[in-house]
C-alpha cells in the first residue's frame, strides 16, 4: 500500500549525487521519492504539487542557496527538512546554526566517497527521514 510510504523530495544541483541519493532512497520499501528539483527556485515551484512529508536539500546551489529554501519552505509549506551537503561537517558551526535558524531539523555531510561510505548513508539517510516523517513542524515567519 503506497499510502503508508514516506514521500521524500530531493533538492540537489548535482546530477551525480542526486542519482546517488535517488538509488539510495528507492531501495528502501518505506520511502518514496515524490519529487526532485535543482535548485530553490524549482523545488518552491515543484513543491505544491508533490506534497512531501520531508525535504532533503543541499545548501550550495544555484539561483536559490538552502537556506533561503529552507525559509521559503517553513514559511509557505512548513516540514520537516534535512540538510544533506558538504557544508554542514561537524566543523561547520556558522552554515549549520543558518540552517537550523531558518528551520532545518536534521543534517547529514555528502559522503565523501567509497562503497563503504554509501551503506553507512543510505542507514543514516533512512533512519534519518523516518524519525522527521513523524515530527510536527509550524510555520515561521520570513524574516
Amino acid at each position: 500500500m503506497s499510502d503508508s510510504k514516506i514521500k521524500v523530495f530531493l533538492v540537489e544541483d548535482s546530477p551525480v549525487a542526486l542519482g546517488l541519493y535517488k538509488r539510495l532512497l528507492q531501495s528502501c520499501p518505506e520511502i518514496e521519492i515524490v519529487g526532485t528539483a535543482s535548485d530553490g527556485l524549482q523545488a518552491l515551484s515543484l513543491l505544491p504539487q508533490a506534497k512531501p512529508q520531508v525535504m532533503v536539500t543541499d545548501l550550495h546551489m544555484p539561483n536559490m542557496d538552502g537556506i533561503e529554501l529552507i525559509k521559503q519552505v517553513m514559511a509557505n509549506c512548513p516540514m520537516p527538512i534535512l540538510v544533506l551537503s558538504n557544508v554542514v561537517q561537524k566543523s561547520d558551526i556558522d552554515n549549520r546554526f543558518e540552517a537550523m535558524k531558518a528551520g532545518a531539523l536534521e543534517f547529514l555531510p555528502k559522503p565523501q566517497g567509497g562503497s563503504r561510505d554509501g551503506e553507512a548513508l543510505q542507514k543514516n539517510l533512512v533512519t534519518k527521514i523516518k524519525v522527521l516523517a513523524n515530527k510536527k513542524v509550524v510555520a515561521k515567519a520570513l524574516k
